[in-house]
């Protein structure tokens, strides 16, 4: 598949590209996106919630009343879950919400976010670029140049640039990533990608090193 080359003003520079087959050309597996995205959102978890069972709340551990002859339930502790400011039956407790996923379906999946965009033409090739300052008004520029301002964008870029990536940080809609930071969940979210000239052959280099 070949792809134009375009500047920051969206004008077409007369050069092609050609996306490599092996990842932008293959029929998506949306189960390995699904995994891949599930094992993204779930690492992230932090896993610190927490509520205090009986054995940790503070109070008394008097019986409360005697056993029996009061025609009520037995009670034995005012620190009982049934009772107001008691502990917690069954709370949560902190946990590791970790999944392991084999490389190889990883890198699957992202192939497969990446070949959809590019089976939808939602992929913009970008000449490399950089601002000189980091001006809000740059990007937003960018975005109305390939009319994209309402939309959840993703920049790729070979390394991460200061400016570009100051420049987007007011902005609601782009996300500015190296491609080292490149995920199979950034690329769902994104309902347009641009990949930056040069990120291209990282992303390719990449991806294809990690087969095996």
């Amino acid at each position: 598949m070949e792809l134009s080359v375009f500047n920051i003003s969206g004008k077409d520079s007369g050069r092609k590209v050609t996306l490599n087959d092996a990842i932008f050309g293959i029929e998506p597996n949306n189960h390995a996106i699904y995994l891949d995205v599930k094992r993204f959102m779930a690492n992230n978890r932090q896993g610190t919630h927490k509520s205090k069972q009986r054995s940790e709340i503070s109070g008394s551990t008097r019986k409360i009343k005697r056993q029996k002859g009061t025609g009520g339930a037995r009670a034995g502790s005012i620190k009982s879950p049934v009772r107001v400011g008691g502990g917690r039956a069954f709370g949560p407790q902190p946990r590791d919400y970790t999944i392991k996923l084999n490389k190889k379906v990883k890198q699957l999946a992202k192939k497969s976010a990446l070949s959809d965009k590019a089976k939808n033409n939602l992929i913009f090739i970008l000449e490399d670029f950089d601002f000189e300052q980091p001006k809000t008004k740059n990007m937003v520029e960018l975005q109305n140049n390939f009319k994209i301002n309402n939309k959840k964008s993703l920049i790729v870029l070979a390394n991460q640039k200061k400016n570009i990536y100051l420049s987007s940080r007011n902005l609601k809609n782009p996300k500015i990533v190296g491609v080292s930071e490149l995920t199979t969940y950034d690329i769902v979210r994104a309902s347009t990608l641009l990949l930056a000239e040069s990120s291209l052959a990282v992303l390719e280099n990449n991806i294809l090193k990690n087969k095996e």
